[in-house]
């Protein structure tokens, strides 16, 4: 990840190098071996942070194995898709003892398991609409801060989420995950006081700062961006 993933200018979005990491693709197998070869029974062992860790990085390992079967010849994991079966349905790695799929990670594991609405902000679909994929990956020492950073970056990156017109305009992920920024969890109750926490990252404007956190503005939800998150150079 830090050789192959660079922040844009911004320091809000990240661009991967998938011609590169197709070039190193012999150590990302061996790392993905690695995560495949962890037991249930040592997994269930370790903290919660640990746990999530593992799950955060394993998901997101795997997603770039997914491009790279197909990489160059695609623009987006939909590509990958069919009308039958999504590339998040698809069955194609081993975790804790069993043939697993992207959306076991996500939706069975780390979304119900774990209580933490911030993990949207970790977990990368290669995709421009994802909040960034880190050039590091997530250790359970440092995960409150890693996520934090993530989602600062994610609400302060104006192209996804922003104020403009008098209304919030914000990510679809706000609208497919509601649930689960309103659970309570950090402090969420609702997808507004997501808005009014971020307010600072969100618009530099003082008014607009303050009807955030007074949680009195309307929200519509921007589209999202399917398209690769590759490098320029790659892109071409």
């Amino acid at each position: 990840l830090k050789k192959h993933v660079r922040w844009l200018p911004d320091g809000k979005q990240s661009r991967v190098d998938y011609a590169g990491l197709a070039r190193d693709r012999p150590a990302l197998q061996a790392v993905l071996a690695g995560l495949s070869a962890v037991p249930r029974a040592e997994f269930d062992r370790w903290s919660a942070p640990e746990r999530m860790a593992f799950l955060v990085n394993a998901y997101n390992a795997f997603t770039v194995e997914l491009i790279l079967t197909r990489y160059p010849d695609l623009k987006s994991i939909k590509d990958i898709g069919s009308l039958l079966r999504s590339p998040w349905k698809q069955e194609f790695f081993t975790l804790l003892g069993a043939r697993r799929h992207l959306d076991w990670i996500e939706h069975e594991q780390l979304r119900p398991l774990y209580a933490e609405p911030r993990v949207h902000a970790a977990v990368n679909c290669a995709s421009i609409g994802c909040p960034a994929l880190r050039p590091e990956a997530f250790v359970a020492a440092r995960l409150e801060a890693q996520l934090e950073d993530g989602m600062a970056r994610f609400l302060g990156d104006r192209t996804r989420n922003r104020v403009r017109n008098g209304k919030v305009e914000a990510s679809a992920i706000f609208k497919w995950f509601r649930e689960d920024f309103e659970r309570g969890h950090q402090g969420f109750s609702r997808v507004e006081d997501v808005f009014a926490r971020y307010a600072a990252q969100m618009t530099d404007v003082p008014a607009e700062q303050a009807a955030l956190r007074a949680r009195s503005l309307p929200v519509d939800h921007l589209d999202y961006d399917w398209s690769l998150n590759a490098t320029a150079t790659a892109a071409r």
